[in-house]
């Protein structure tokens, strides 16, 4: 009987050490594949994302898309890293070629620049509101400032408060939180640290994600939140999780360019 396997991994993104920053899985499919199938790795993987590489045959790009274990998500960040990392390291791209993906938030490029990964992601910007007291009690906190934006699966908020002590301190309700209407919630605060220009964590209960270690795509609103308050266009961004990790962040017009490192933890073979 004839065997076939599929190259998978795990990968830390957003660090340079081991069991840091955030874990994603990567992978490497050999063709079109059903949807219940890749959910069902990404379960199995049991990560906050896994992404699904498909070279397509006509050209250079890959099909990129990324599963929670109990959904899938139209843009992730981390997940993107570690992605455009194994395709450099195996060496599938060579180190001068640009990483180009086709996903459910339009085309996606990454380049390597020595260590560094850089991806350029959508620019979003969130509109302030009115903080809902509901918000406020799942997060056990007063905000300074309340944003929100509206995705095609939900609500994403902004949140920003006095200091980062209050980030690194906060414990929120999760029950609570997933009986909000945010399907993922940022708080951020600037930074004290000189080494980093803001910090912020990331919750996404309703998505099966009570805390996300580094959130790629959350400084798609981040860096032009805080590149308008703080009057620059390049920012370095500390994610405050347990794990932690550092995420550049430059501005330019309607795209935000993220930096960051990667490392890979395991790879195996996917028996199918």
């Amino acid at each position: 009987m004839n065997t076939k396997y599929m190259n998978i991994f795990q990968v830390d993104a957003f660090t340079d050490n081991p069991f840091k920053g955030n874990p994603a899985g990567v992978c490497l499919i050999d063709r079109e594949r059903p949807d219940s199938w890749m959910q069902g790795i990404a379960a199995e993987m049991n990560l906050s994302e896994t992404a699904f590489l498909l070279k397509e045959r006509a050209n250079s790009a890959f099909q990129l898309r990324w599963f929670t274990p109990t959904t899938e998500v139209s843009l992730c960040g981390h997940a993107t890293l570690a992605s455009a990392h194994i395709l450099w390291e195996e060496p599938i791209l060579k180190t001068e070629e640009q990483a180009l993906f086709h996903t459910k938030s339009g085309i996606l490029k990454a380049t390597k620049h020595a260590d560094w990964l850089e991806m350029v992601f959508p620019s979003r910007k969130v509109e302030q509101v009115d903080t809902d007291p509901k918000l406020s009690k799942a997060l056990g906190i007063n905000p300074k400032y309340t944003g929100k934006y509206v995705t095609q699966t939900g609500n994403l908020y902004l949140v920003e408060v006095e200091s980062d002590q209050e980030v690194y301190e906060l414990q929120p309700n999760f029950r609570l939180l997933s009986e909000t209407d945010a399907r993922a919630m940022l708080v951020t605060s600037i930074a004290t640290a000189k080494d980093y220009d803001f910090v912020s964590r990331f919750f996404a209960p309703a998505v099966g994600i009570d805390e996300d270690p580094v959130t790629g795509s959350a400084h798609c609103y981040l860096t032009p939140f805080w590149a308008e308050k703080m009057k620059k266009n390049e920012l370095t961004g500390f994610q405050a999780s347990r794990r932690t990790g550092v995420i550049r962040c430059r501005l330019s017009q309607d795209k935000v360019l993220l930096c960051g490192k990667a490392i890979t933890v395991f790879r195996g073979e996917l028996l199918v």
